[in-house]
Parts: structure tokens; sequence; C-alpha cells
């Protein structure tokens, strides 16, 4: 252990590495990623600008990593430690059960990522908001609406300004690839498409 710069202990270089790679912090592990005092933290949580839940039956509280991360952005302060200590997260929104197995065969073959899935617009609002993707792979055609809808919806909420979205389709003509990516779409993909360049255009939006 080596001292902060409030004089108290702190988490050398190695422990830190470490450290990041949790998804639930105590407030003295936050003050150390946060660099500053623990008490600064501590108030924080207790005011309600930090949130997170107490232990049960004791006094100790811990602070979820997104909300740790949302923290922290709010605060200006640097959140590259956590953001490139996990994988990064990728939603796959499609009904072709084919088209999803390949996807999650393929990336979950890459230690770099984890991978969710979702069949319909109802779902994967459901799970944007439970999983918390850096990137959704959406197909255009839905079971129950279209693209367009999805991107819509997502870039209303802040909370998910920097999430990327490749819309993928077979039937869209440029006119609708126009409207998809006013809409909030960073690429489109038009099936049948090449799986390589596919994830080549993945790791370069997460710059992975």
């Amino acid at each position: 252990m080596v001292a902060n710069g409030n004089g108290k202990p702190g988490t050398n270089g190695d422990s830190l590495t470490e450290l990041v790679k949790k998804n639930v912090f105590t407030t003295g592990e936050a003050a150390d990623i946060c660099k500053v005092s623990q008490q600064t933290i501590i108030r924080c949580f207790d005011s309600g600008r930090l949130r997170g839940f107490r232990v049960p039956g004791s006094k100790f509280r811990r602070i979820p990593r997104d909300e740790l991360i949302r923290f922290m952005r709010d605060n200006n302060i640097p959140t590259d430690i956590l953001d490139s200590s996990r994988k990064k997260r990728i939603l796959i929104v499609d009904d072709d059960e084919q088209i999803v197995e390949l996807f999650v065969d393929v990336l979950s073959r890459d230690e770099r990522f984890e991978v969710a899935t979702a069949r319909t617009g109802y779902d994967a609002g459901i799970l944007t908001e439970q999983f918390r993707p850096d990137l959704m792979i959406l197909d255009y055609m839905l079971p129950d609406i279209n693209g367009n809808m999805v991107c819509k919806t997502v870039r209303k909420n802040p909370d998910f300004a920097s999430m990327r979205i490749v819309i993928v389709s077979g039937v869209v003509k440029q006119n609708e690839i126009d409207d998809l990516l006013g809409a909030g779409a960073d690429e489109f993909v038009k099936k049948p498409f090449n799986i390589e360049k596919l994830m080549a255009k993945v790791v370069e939006l997460l710059e992975v």
C-alpha cells in the first residue's frame, strides 16, 4: 500500500489494476479510483450524489461499477481506468436465430467482449437498461418495431449517448439508410455480410 494525496493508505499500481476489474466497490476503493478522500466518497454517498447500497446488518456502503462511472463522469473525473479494465458489452438484437448464433459464436470467442441477445425491440429496450451495452448490433426489421424507432428511443436517453449502434439488414432502401443514420445509428451493414469485416467495424467503433 502507498499513501494517497490525503496521507491515507492508497493502492499501488499493480493492486489498482486488479481493483478496477471489480463490479462493486467499497468507499475506500472508490476513493482510490477517484483519487479523493474516503470521507468525500462517504459524504457523496450519504447525500445521494453517489448511489449504492448498504451491506445488510452493517453500516458498510457498497458502490456498483456503473454508478461509480456515472458519478465520475458527472464530476469530470477521468474514467479511463475503469472503462479499459472491463470487457466491452455487445447487445445483439435480431429475430433470425442463425444470425444470432453466428454473432454469439464469433464474439464469445473474443475475450474482449461480453454478449447478450434480444429478439424484439421491446426486449432490446429492457436489456439496454439492464445490460448497458457499449455497442448494439441491431436488425432493422424486428417482429414488433423497426430499427429506426429503436435508435430514436435509445438516443433519447443521455445515459446511452456513447453507445454505438450498427444496423444490419437486407431489405433497406437508401432513403431508409439515411433515416437510420439520422436517427442515431453509427453504421449500416447490408445482409448478407462478411462476418470478418463486420467484426473489424465493431472493433473500430469500440476502439479495442
